[in-house]
């Protein structure tokens, strides 16, 4: 064999050498993107089953018009036109709005409160977070029996203290000018506890070198507070915000619980999503309640855009 036959053998070897090492690494990366896909598959598929098909089926059934027997009949624009058209609707999306918009006030009651959980040598500090905890995990019908009778206006416990200091009290959940702002009230309570754990993590990632550089500026609590730890909590406020808009838009469980049928404040205090009950299993009208849906779905996904649009003004993450 010459040299150049052996030559041409050795690349041969070589180039199979190199081809055999590629299909080895192809094969492994295929089989690692098959075990990534069988990991992921029961998630995409709760996923899908749960949630995007059913969203894809209110959108189709929000354009049509159900029957008694369950069939379904194509009417078009027909539900969204009488959307637009109801008064009860707007009345519903404006107070949905304005619990939304009031439920952020809980989030400077949050800091407060995890600002306190946090501080060093406090005494049953853990009784104190199980304490402010308690209300999210308990339910929302054990949660609205006790604030039914707090705010009863003939012996409920807020009026009696009120008229310890000479205040007249009134039906608050009955009285359509204070209904809406008691339930408010409720939502803020079951809620400090949540975000308050969630600031109390961003609370202690910050370093204390930074409060000690700052307090070598001269900076007073005050000053540490705006310059140091807002800005530094500021992602933690934005996680907190965008839930707390969406939870406030799908408002429902404590108003149909409190505001029964024959409440003089039931009308008042109608979010979409209460009025969405009622369409939908109270009047029956299950396809004009769909469209309900979609349009909040949409609200929601529009609020929440704007608002990782604006975190770039304010959140720092560094």
């Amino acid at each position: 064999m010459s040299a150049g036959e052996v030559g041409t053998v050795e690349r041969a070897a070589v180039t199979g050498r190199v081809a055999a090492r590629r299909a080895r690494r192809r094969g492994l990366r295929d089989r690692e993107w098959l075990w990534g896909y069988a990991m992921i598959a029961p998630l995409v598929l709760g996923l899908g089953v749960f949630y995007l098909w059913p969203v894809a089926q209110s959108v189709y059934y929000s354009f049509t018009e159900w029957t008694l027997f369950g069939d379904a009949t194509w009417v078009g624009l027909r539900n969204y036109e009488r959307l637009f058209a109801d008064p009860a609707n707007a009345k519903a999306l404006k107070n949905t709005f304005l619990y939304g918009g009031l439920s952020l006030l809980g989030i400077p009651l949050s800091i407060g409160v995890a600002a306190l959980l946090s501080t060093r040598g406090l005494k049953l500090v853990s009784f104190y977070r199980t304490l402010y905890f308690l209300p999210v995990v308990t339910m929302p019908a054990a949660v609205a029996m006790i604030w039914s009778w707090l705010y009863n206006g003939d012996y409920g416990l807020i009026n009696y203290l009120l008229s310890l200091v000479g205040i007249r009290g009134t039906s608050w959940i009955a009285n359509p000018s204070t209904a809406l702002y008691a339930i408010v009230a409720v939502g803020i309570w079951t809620q400090i506890g949540y975000n308050a754990v969630i600031f109390m993590a961003g609370l202690q990632s910050i370093p204390d070198q930074l409060y000690e550089a700052a307090a070598l500026d001269g900076a007073g609590r005050v000053r540490q507070f705006f310059k140091v730890t807002l800005p530094l909590l500021s992602p933690s406020v934005f996680f907190v915000s965008v839930l707390g808009v969406i939870n406030g838009l799908q408002m429902f469980d404590l108003i149909y619980l409190l505001f029964r049928r024959g409440n003089p404040a039931r009308e008042e205090t109608q979010t979409v999503v209460s009025l969405f009950f009622t369409r939908a299993f109270e009047e029956g009208a299950k396809g004009y309640a769909a469209a309900m849906a979609v349009v909040l779905m949409v609200i929601t996904l529009a609020l929440t855009v704007v608002q990782f649009r604006m975190q770039k003004r304010w959140v720092h993450y560094a």
